[in-house]
C-alpha cells in the first residue's frame, strides 16, 4: 500500500473538512494541526469541535465557547468548542418539560432515559454545528471550516427519515430504544436537510477518516467509511496516525512489525481511498508548540511529573481482591481496542487457578479459538454472536411494531434499531441468560452495557408495568440481573483504559454513566503501557514519560485501585495469558 506523508500543502482541500474516527486515534490532534498549519500559511480558518471528550481548551490554553474565540498566537484562527452533553441536556428538557405534571413520573423517566444516549448527544451536536455548515456568512468569511468529529452514518440516516420528525417518544412501546431524538427539533428540519446536502457535496466537503495502524481502529474506520458512503458522503481520505518509524530495541521492533502487518492487511473497504500517514509522536498534543510540531517533527521532551505512588499494582492484585471478596459477576468495560477480552480471559484464568469454578463469556468472534484453555483450569466458555443476537432482537421488536405501525414509522424503528444502545441490549439479553444459568460459578464477561443502556432497560421495565402493554418484552433473566449488577457485594466492574488523553476521558465518562445507573466500579486497568515496559527506543521512552500524568490521573480517580499491564509484543492467548497475571 502506498501511504503519502500527510502534507496539507499538497492536498486539494474543500471548504469543509470533517475529521472522524474512534476515540483516541488522534482526530483532535490532526484537526488542530491542520487548522494551525493552514492559518500559519495565511488562510482564514474556523475550527469547530463537538467531541464530548474534547481537550481543545488545553490544546490552545484558551477559554473557549460555542460561538468562536480568536486565538491570539495564531492570527487567522478562530476556535469554537461545543459541549454536546450540555446541549443534549438542554434539548432533553425542551422535549420532556412540557409533559411534567401531566404524565406519571415513571413515563417521564422513560422519556428522559430515551433521550440520554449517545445518539441524542450526537443529534444535539449536529444541531449545534449544522448552523456552521449552512451559514453563508461563515462560508464567505473563512477559507476552510474544520470540524473535529463528524456525525455517524446512523445519525445522518435518522435525520433523513420523514417519521423522525413525529413525536414517538410518549407513544412508542416497541421495546427499550433511543427513539424520539428529533421530536423537539421540527423547526430545524430545513437546516438539517441543507447540512446533510452540504456534507454529501464533494465540491464542498472532505471527510478525513483518522485511524491508527492497528486492526480494531482500522475496522472501525472501514465501518464508518461504508456507513457514510451509503448516504452519499463519498469524498473521503484516510490518515493513519502513529506509525513508528525508528525501531532499535525489542519493544520498538515488535511494535514496528505489528503495525506493518496491520497496514499490510488493511480492510478492503479502505483500499480505494487516498492514504496518508503521520509518524508516532512521543508527546501529548497540548500547547501551540506541540500542535505546530505535530505534522513536522518529534519535539522530544520528557515530562517533569513523577508517579504519585510507591508501588505499581498488577492484574494479580485485582484477582486477589475479587477472590477475597467472593464476587460472582465480573465485567470488563472500556472502549473498543483497549484489550477487554484479553483481560477478561486473564482474570478468568487467575480465578480458576485459585480453585474457583469459572465461566468466561465473550462477544469476540474468535474467542472459542483464542481462549480455549485446558478444562482442568475449571473454566467453561461461551461465545455470544452479537450479530445473531441483534438480528433476533430486531425481528422480535419489528414483528410487534408491524401490527400497529405505518411504513414510515417502521423505517424509523428500523434505523433506531441500528443504534449502539440496541446492540448493547441485544447482547446483554444473551449475557443475562448465561448468568441466570450459572448460579454456582463466577461469571466473567468481556463487555458490559453502558449505564445509559441499563437505565433504559430499567425505565422501560417500569414503563411497561405502568402502561400495561407488553410489546418489546424484557426477559425475566434481564429483570433479575439489573439488581444483581447494582449489588456491589456480588458484582465487580473493571474499567479498562490506556494512559492517554482520550481513553482516560472516555473511561471517566463511562464511570459517571455507571454511577448514574447505581453500579459500583472499584478497579481500573491501564493496559498496553509503555511506561511499564522497559525500552531504550528514544520515541517510546518519551512516550512512556508522557504517560505519567495519565497514570497519576487514574490513580486519583480510582483512589489507588488500579493495575498497569505493560505493552506486550505478542497478543496474550492460551498459555500466554499467564504472563498477564504474574506477580511482580
Amino acid at each position: 500500500m502506498l501511504f503519502r506523508n500527510y502534507d496539507i500543502t499538497e492536498m486539494r482541500l474543500t471548504k469543509y473538512l470533517f475529521f472522524t474516527g474512534k476515540g483516541g486515534v488522534g482526530k483532535t490532534s490532526t484537526a488542530c494541526a491542520t487548522a494551525v498549519t493552514l492559518a500559519d500559511a495565511g488562510k482564514k480558518i474556523m475550527l469547530v469541535s463537538t467531541d464530548p471528550a474534547s481537550n481543545l481548551q488545553d490544546v490552545f490554553d484558551t477559554e473557549l465557547n460555542n460561538k468562536g474565540v480568536p486565538i491570539k498566537e495564531v492570527p487567522n484562527l478562530v476556535v469554537a468548542n461545543f459541549d454536546p452533553e450540555e446541549a443534549a441536556a438542554e434539548y432533553r428538557e425542551s422535549v420532556v418539560g412540557p409533559y411534567r405534571g401531566k404524565l406519571p413520573e415513571v413515563v417521564l423517566k422513560n422519556m428522559e432515559e430515551q433521550l440520554s444516549g449517545s445518539c441524542t448527544v450526537e443529534i444535539a451536536a449536529f444541531n449545534e454545528f449544522s448552523t456552521f455548515i449552512t451559514d453563508e456568512k461563515a462560508a464567505a468569511l473563512y477559507d476552510h471550516i474544520i470540524f473535529d468529529t463528524a456525525p455517524t452514518g446512523h445519525t445522518l440516516r435518522m435525520l433523513q427519515l420523514p417519521s423522525a420528525w413525529t413525536n414517538f417518544i410518549n407513544e412508542n412501546t416497541t421495546g427499550a430504544s433511543c427513539l424520539g431524538q428529533l421530536s423537539g427539533l421540527e423547526s430545524k428540519k430545513e437546516v438539517y436537510k441543507n447540512a446533510v446536502d452540504n456534507l454529501a457535496d464533494k465540491q464542498k466537503t472532505t471527510l478525513i477518516l483518522v485511524s491508527r495502524p492497528e486492526p480494531s481502529p482500522l475496522k472501525e474506520a472501514e465501518r464508518a467509511s461504508k456507513e457514510l458512503r451509503d448516504i452519499g458522503v463519498n469524498n473521503q481520505v484516510l490518515v493513519i496516525n502513529g506509525i513508528l518509524e525508528e525501531h532499535d530495541d525489542i519493544l520498538s521492533n515488535a511494535i514496528y512489525e505489528k503495525q506493518q502487518n496491520a497496514l499490510k492487511d488493511i480492510p478492503e473497504g479502505l483500499k480505494p481511498l487516498e492514504l496518508f500517514k503521520i509518524p508516532l509522536r512521543p508527546y501529548n498534543v497540548t500547547g501551540l508548540e506541540n500542535v505546530r510540531a505535530f505534522l513536522k517533527d518529534n519535539n522530544i521532551k520528557y515530562t517533569n511529573e513523577t508517579l504519585d505512588m510507591d508501588r505499581i499494582q498488577r492484574l494479580n492484585d485485582i484477582i486477589e481482591d475479587i477472590d477475597n471478596t467472593n464476587k460472582k459477576v465480573i465485567f470488563t468495560m472500556g472502549k473498543g481496542g483497549v484489550g477487554k477480552t484479553t483481560i477478561a480471559a486473564a482474570i478468568a484464568l487467575g480465578l480458576a487457578n485459585k480453585g474457583k469454578k469459572v465461566h468466561l463469556t465473550t462477544t469476540d468472534p474468535a474467542a472459542h479459538l483464542k481462549f480455549v484453555l485446558d478444562e482442568s483450569y475449571g473454566i467453561t466458555l461461551s461465545n455470544i454472536d452479537e450479530k445473531e443476537e441483534l438480528e433476533k432482537y430486531k425481528e422480535e421488536v419489528l414483528s410487534k411494531a408491524r401490527e400497529t405501525m405505518e411504513e414510515d414509522d417502521l423505517a424509523y424503528i428500523e434505523e433506531d434499531l441500528r443504534s449502539p444502545c440496541t446492540q448493547e441490549i441485544a447482547a446483554f439479553r444473551a449475557f443475562a441468560e448465561i448468568i441466570e444459568k450459572s448460579q454456582n460459578e463466577v461469571v466473567v464477561i468481556d463487555t458490559a452495557p453502558t449505564g445509559h443502556t441499563l437505565l433504559l432497560l430499567d425505565a422501560t421495565q417500569s414503563y411497561h408495568k405502568e402502561i400495561e402493554r407488553s410489546q418489546g418484552d424484557i426477559p425475566e433473566s434481564v429483570m433479575k440481573l439489573l439488581p444483581t449488577l447494582r449489588d456491589e457485594d456480588k458484582t465487580e466492574v473493571i474499567i479498562i483504559t490506556l494512559a492517554e488523553t482520550t481513553p482516560v476521558h472516555e473511561a471517566m465518562r463511562l464511570q459517571k454513566d455507571l454511577n448514574r445507573a447505581g453500579i459500583h466500579s472499584k478497579w481500573w486497568v491501564i493496559n498496553s503501557s509503555f511506561y511499564a515496559a522497559n525500552t531504550t527506543n528514544t520515541i517510546l521512552k518519551v512516550k512512556a514519560s508522557n504517560e505519567i500524568p495519565w497514570i497519576n490521573k487514574v490513580n486519583e480517580i480510582s483512589n489507588g485501585n488500579f493495575a498497569i499491564i505493560e505493552w506486550m509484543p505478542e497478543e496474550p492467548k492460551g498459555e500466554k495469558l499467564k504472563d498477564l497475571i504474574h506477580e511482580n
